[in-house]
């Protein structure tokens, strides 16, 4: 069915869920396939090729490695009418899998993308589905604005499985930064006296930030790892590093306090006589922007199916994620879609969760309200000004 000229709404819509359920068992089976086969970020070969291979089957244009990430892409349909951006997201955890359920990102976005190409004429709406690989490192969503993937889109949408069916959740701003201390190995027990301790200084660079947590703003979270601290007991290290992230709400609070957790390294090599080498990530992940007349359009699709929302605080558990950049190219959504409740991302009971009955039902969800969301944006001018406008006005 590719409906033509004017329309009943409703009827379109009726038409999209029944599509969606048509090959509900078809869209499941991509949250399983990548499941059974997990890749962590910029090594998704096997999930962007079952994607585009899909993708190009139901006629879609498609483009490989992006941006220059191998596993990037951008697979178009339509001839005309607004831009809407479908995004899937596809890398796994490091010895978790798919513990943050991008399986399901990547399955509910395949599923309301072919359900537009055979619902809607091809000038009604240009629908584009864009690979991003990596967002557990921040990395493909930013390089593909880069490289001015997302230069002609209008609008940007995606969904992501958690416990709860929250439309709006904030996202914190955040940046990375890594140490690496020099100092000088001497026999710890022989000729101690010889010896410049690197390990001391990353030491002391904890203690230093510990000690200023109690003058940060509440919004702002440090967290940080040692990633490398010595050889042996009676080796004093001369090599030692971390790497530590910072979050806050806005990006210019992230960037100061950025400045004074290099300031407790610096510190800190001064007083063991090190040397420090600093290494800054410009890729920085951009807090969200609420666009509230898009959520609403989300939330009347909900409405629709029958699907209540969660009375649930938007700014409570926050994480980041590159969308936040993508939020402030577009108008952009990432409404929560509920795989269980109580089940905390990034655990294994996450992950199973994902491949049950209940990460089914998220799937389903998931490519019916991104398809009813995206035909209301091709088919009604004034929901795409309001949107457009409160965008503008931000």
């Amino acid at each position: 069915m590719v409906v033509a000229g004017a329309v009943d709404i409703s009827t379109v819509k009726a038409a999209i869920v029944e599509k969606v359920e048509d090959r509900c068992d078809e869209w499941f089976s991509i949250a399983k396939c990548f499941y059974d086969s997990p890749e962590v970020g910029l090594q998704e070969v096997r999930a962007a090729a079952v994607l585009t291979a899909k993708l190009e089957t139901e006629g879609f244009e498609v483009r490989r490695g992006l941006a220059g990430l191998t596993t990037a892409f951008r697979a178009e349909w339509g001839s005309a009418g607004p831009t809407i951006a479908l995004l899937a997201e596809m890398d796994a955890l490091p010895g978790l899998g798919h513990a943050c359920g991008h399986n399901i990102i990547a399955a509910a976005t395949l599923g309301a993308a072919v359900t537009l190409r055979h619902v809607l004429p091809t000038n009604a709406a240009r629908i584009v589905v864009i690979g991003t690989p990596a967002e557990e490192q921040g990395i493909g969503k930013i390089e593909l604005i880069r490289a001015g993937c997302f230069a002609d889109v209008d609008f940007a949408m995606m969904v992501h499985p958690a416990s709860k069916r929250q439309v709006i959740k904030m996202f914190l701003g955040l940046a990375r930064i890594r140490f690496e201390f020099i100092g000088k190995a001497a026999h710890a027990a022989a000729h101690p006296e010889e010896g410049i301790n690197a390990l001391d200084a990353v030491i002391q660079t904890f203690n230093a930030i510990n000690g200023l947590r109690q003058h940060l703003r509440q919004d702002v979270k440090v967290h940080g790892i040692i990633t490398e601290g010595g050889s042996a007991p009676n080796i004093i290290p001369e090599r030692a590093s971390c790497f530590f992230y910072v979050r806050a709400e806005d990006l210019s609070q992230v960037e100061e306090v950025r400045r004074r957790i290099k300031a407790c390294a610096e510190g800190a090599a001064m007083a063991c006589g090190c040397r420090l080498s600093v290494q800054e990530d410009p890729r920085v992940l951009a807090p969200m922007v609420i666009n509230r007349a898009f959520y609403r359009l989300y939330s009347k699709q909900l409405e629709y199916l029958e699907l209540p929302e969660a009375n649930a605080p938007i700014d409570r558990n926050m994480g980041s994620s590159d969308i936040g950049n993508v939020s402030r190219l577009v108008p952009t959504i990432h409404p929560h879609v509920p795989i269980g409740t109580g089940i905390s991302i990034h655990t294994e009971e996450f992950a199973r969760a994902t491949v049950s009955e209940q990460g089914r039902a998220a799937v389903i969800e998931g490519a019916k309200s991104l398809a009813l969301t995206a035909f209301e944006l091709a088919s009604c001018p004034r929901v795409r000004e309001e949107i457009l406008k409160e965008f503008t006005a931000h």
